[in-house]
């Protein structure tokens, strides 16, 4: 029997009811370059459309009939490595995801391949013969005249702007016709940059004496080879710029034998910011501690897990860099992650000050172009030290050593399109990969995690005090319903105005949140009570002063706002506040005081200018969402004002007591960081709350032992998991009869005997807390119990089952295992 190689693929064009590694024949002229880890071009699906895979293993084996042949080899080595592709493996079973989809998320966005595809009329047709070709196909008409004006010959995306998105399907039956041909071919999103050099291809004293007969009649060629001679190489563009020479000059040279020319790659990273050496870290007592028993899991060969808890200020940091210093000097590398944008400038000049060179950075607000270029200098081993928001825990570091996750409560870990991972997860894989140390850091662990260190699953180090010893910020709480009873509705209560005067006379800085943007919650009619909503979602509008719009903060529309009702002609009415109201309110109260408001419709993505801004500039007040509430390091903070915390404590969410802990524990502890004393004024309507008591005296062991009951009684994690399946759809009632009939089988597969040891239970359909978003309505179904082998294979069978129905066409399904949101 013949013999043949077989590469195992991931193939893109696969849904994952379908989705497995797909055999494909390796040809002769690519058998050297098919390595695992390449990306190929290969025929798929009945009718061979040309599509991306990624080579996942190759196997030698009988030749069996069949068996499509790879067509083309797009890489000139491996993008992934051994551990991506065991990283993508695991990442495909636990939660839902494609294979192909676990790598696109793994590997940078530049690197990935856009493909085209190109229609051309088939040769030998004019006009009049394609029509008679087409015979009755619909729309063929519109495509034909479309291709002809184009000149025989257009690419997907024209056709389907000329025609409408609706000429795929004449375009596929055109060609089945013969009427036209299509090819597809895979452009790179971003390639390389290069840029020319030139050096002198003899001795410098050689080439000297070559131009120095003619320096007067052509000092041009003479002043090029000088720089040359001192520089020995150099870009054809500094040269031309130092010198005053033109391309043609240097194209002479080349002529003469004394230049010669080579490309050169130039990586697009962003310039390194100059920062002031750090000083000799000095760690007290407690830190000392934790630091020790931090380094000793360091040095183990197994992988190992910690939560350093810690309250604000406690110098936290100070301690990751001092494991990041040890973990480096014994040559191994280093990732630290933070859960927003905005807390990566600062934390990154902190990391420069004591690593210098050996940091780059990892974000989302990077250029697509910067972060392929750093992904490339990680890989290559230039950098040995990454720091960057979720996405860098698949920064490809060779002998990976340490992980630390700063903040590691906050629900930006968990992405929220597939695959649905959480960082954490990743992050213990990766350790687990390579023998290497993840450390958790927060005031606020999640209770799971606090519950896993309280257990022993985890090491747990406990930091009780500030590193400056100063005591945390004394807190007061105000109840709004006596703001109203004693006649003040604003946003601003007496008791914070008071502060906020005190603080500007003072000439101290003071941080005012508020978890809504925009200028008021929502417009209702005063006479008929009608509330303007979004047309795609259930929801209702904020509305926007800046511009005089009512938005969607779910799906972006926006539409013009109007004093008048539409439905009775009443007046309408501003309810509830954003910054944009506030930050009026504040001008009002403080005229002449500089305000600088710091939410989604401000920052344009530019987190660091407003934040060195407000340092720099001392500028008295900063108003903000989420962003100003964690990880900010400001001395001459000392007040902090909560406008509303009980935003976030009655949502529809076991998770809800858990987050308004933590964000009104995180901003409290913005204040007071220098030597200066700080305070906090915490606006509610439910001062007795127990979760607004806790964080108001940074009570986390008081609001633990709360939850954890609560946790228990009702089976949420860490007593069991929350499994939750979404099914989405444009009709409601399709959408839940699809949910309804995904409960009743869920309830059969988990009804086996087998199952019984992790006690499932099954919940719903619910519509999810929002339920129409961009005119999809979505219904949801939970499973409660254990996120065990079984139970994945249970879920992942009806994910795939779902997906070949014929009567679940249009309907989209998910699962998610505790989700943050």
């Amino acid at each position: 029997m013949e013999c043949a190689e077989i590469a195992k693929v991931a193939v893109s064009a696969a849904t994952y009811s379908i989705d497995k590694p797909y055999d494909y024949l390796i040809p002769e002229p690519l058998l050297e370059k098919a390595q695992v880890g390449v990306r190929v071009m290969i025929p798929f699906g009945m009718g061979n459309r040309s599509c991306e895979g990624v080579i996942l293993a190759r196997e030698t084996g009988a030749k069996r009939a069949g068996v499509k042949a790879l067509e083309s080899v797009l890489d000139d080595g491996p993008v992934l490595d051994g551990w991506g592709v065991s990283l993508a493996l695991w990442m495909r079973q636990r939660y839902f995801c494609t294979m192909y989809e676990a790598v696109k998320t793994i590997l940078p966005a530049g690197l990935w391949y856009q493909m085209k595809e190109n229609f051309t009329v088939a040769e030998g047709l004019d006009r009049a013969a394609a029509v008679v070709l087409a015979g009755k196909i619909r729309d063929a008409d519109c495509a034909l005249n479309a291709l002809f004006a184009a000149g025989g010959s257009a690419e997907l995306s024209q056709l389907k702007a000329s025609c409408g998105d609706g000429v795929e399907p004449t375009l596929r039956a055109l060609c089945k016709k013969g009427v036209l041909t299509s090819d597809i071919t895979a452009m790179r999103r971003i390639g390389d940059k290069k840029r020319r050099m030139a050096e002198l291809t003899m001795d410098a004293s050689e080439a000297l004496a070559l131009v120095e007969p003619r320096k007067k009649s052509a000092p041009m060629r003479y002043e090029v080879v000088l720089l040359l001679s001192a520089t020995g190489r150099a870009s054809v563009q500094d040269i031309c710029y130092f010198t005053g020479a033109s391309a043609k000059t240097l194209k002479g040279l080349e002529k003469s034998g004394i230049v010669a020319f080579s490309e050169e790659e130039q990586l697009r990273v962003p310039e390194p910011k100059t920062v002031q050496p750090g000083v000799p870290i000095v760690l007290n007592e407690e830190q000392q501690s934790a630091f020790a028993h931090l380094l000793t899991l360091t040095e183990s060969a197994k992988p190992e897990a910690a939560l350093l808890q810690g309250v604000t200020g406690s110098g936290k940091t100070q301690i990751y860099i001092r494991l990041a210093q040890e973990v480096l000097k014994r040559g191994k590398s280093v990732i630290v992650l933070v859960p927003e944008i905005v807390l990566t400038p600062q934390m990154m000049e902190k990391f420069s000050s004591y690593f210098g060179a050996q940091v780059a950075m990892l974000h989302s607000a990077l250029r697509m172009t910067e972060r392929y270029d750093q992904w490339k200098r990680i890989r290559r081993g230039e950098i040995r030290l990454v720091l960057g928001t979720r996405s860098a825990v698949f920064a490809p570091m060779e002998n990976l050593g340490l992980i630390i996750m700063d903040e590691e409560q906050e629900g930006s870990y968990q992405s929220e399109n597939a695959p649905r991972y959480h960082t954490r997860d990743i992050a213990k894989f990766r350790c687990a990969q390579c023998g290497g140390l993840l450390v958790l850091g927060s005031a606020t662990p999640t209770v799971e995690t606090a519950w896993n260190a309280k257990q022993g699953t985890y090491r747990y180090e406990l930091l009780r005090r500030r590193y400056n010893e100063k005591s945390l910020p004394e807190v007061t709480i105000v109840d709004l319903r006596q703001e109203i009873k004693a006649g003040n509705a604003s946003a601003i209560s007496s008791p914070l105005e008071r502060e906020l005067r005190e603080n500007l006379n003072r000439g101290e800085q003071s941080i005012l949140f508020l978890n809504r943007r925009g200028n008021s919650r929502m417009l209702v009619c005063g006479e008929c009570g009608n509330v303007p909503t979004c047309p795609r979602c259930s929801v209702s509008m904020t509305y926007h002063s800046a511009n005089g719009r009512l938005m969607c903060h779910y799906c972006g529309h926006s539409q013009r706002a109007s004093d008048i009702c539409a439905e009775c002609g009443g007046i309408m009415k501003h309810i509830g506040a954003g910054t944009q109201r506030v930050e009026e309110e504040l001008r009002d109260l403080f005229p002449g005081v500089d305000i600088l408001r710091m939410d989604a419709d401000t920052t344009g993505g530019d987190h660091e200018k407003l934040l060195n801004q407000f340092e720099k500039e001392k500028i008295p007040i900063l108003l903000g969402t989420q962003m100003v509430a964690k990880g900010l390091d400001f001395e001459n903070v000392t007040l902090v004002g909560v406008l509303s915390a009980d935003s976030s404590l009655y949502l529809d969410n076991y998770r809800a007591a858990e987050r308004t802990f933590s964000l009104l524990t995180q901003v409290v502890g913005r204040a007071g960081r220098g030597e200066k004393r700080g305070r906090a004024v915490i606006q509610t309507y439910t001062p007795g709350n127990e979760v607004i008591q806790s964080a108001a005296q940074q009570d986390y062991e008081r609001f633990y032992e709360g939850e954890i009951i609560m946790r228990r009684l009702r089976r949420y994690p860490p007593f069991a998991d929350l499994i939750t399946l979404t099914v989405s759809g444009g009709d409601e009632g399709t959408v839940l009869r699809a949910a309804m009939a995904l409960r009743d089988e869920l309830r059969e597969l988990m009804a086996d005997e087998t199952m019984c040891a992790s006690e499932p239970e099954i919940l719903g359909p619910a519509p999810a807390p929002v339920l129409k978003v961009n005119n999809r309505f979505r219904y949801r179904v939970f499973l409660s119990g254990k996120n065990d082998k079984p139970t994945r294979d249970r879920v992942a069978w009806l994910l795939r089952q779902f997906g070949r129905r014929r009567e679940n066409r249009g309907l989209n399904l998910f699962a998610d295992c505790n989700a943050m949101d």
